[in-house]
């Protein structure tokens, strides 16, 4: 995810990724930990409600999602996110 918000926490050595909805901790930590070659310390999950929007006199609610921030060893980055 490329946010004002996640973009802060780089600084704090944390990433922040949008995840599928049944994966676990565990999970995640082997899949970044594969993916880019890091080691991970941490990580917490949580899940996003869906955004209310209206159509006319309609209330439509969008599906939920979940959010990771993976906490990194000191000493260790994503290099793909430099720079953005």
């Amino acid at each position: 995810m490329i946010t004002e918000k996640a973009t802060s926490l780089k600084e704090k050595d944390k990433y922040a990724f949008e995840v599928g909805s049944k994966a676990t901790e565990s999970q995640i930590k082997e899949a970044v930990e594969k993916a880019f070659k890091v080691k991970v310390s941490k990580v917490n999950v949580m899940t996003v409600p869906g955004k209310t929007r209206r159509f006319g006199r309609r209330q439509v609610t969008g599906s939920a999602w979940k959010k990771a921030i993976v906490t990194l060893e000191p000493g260790h980055k994503i290099t793909f996110f430099e720079g953005v």
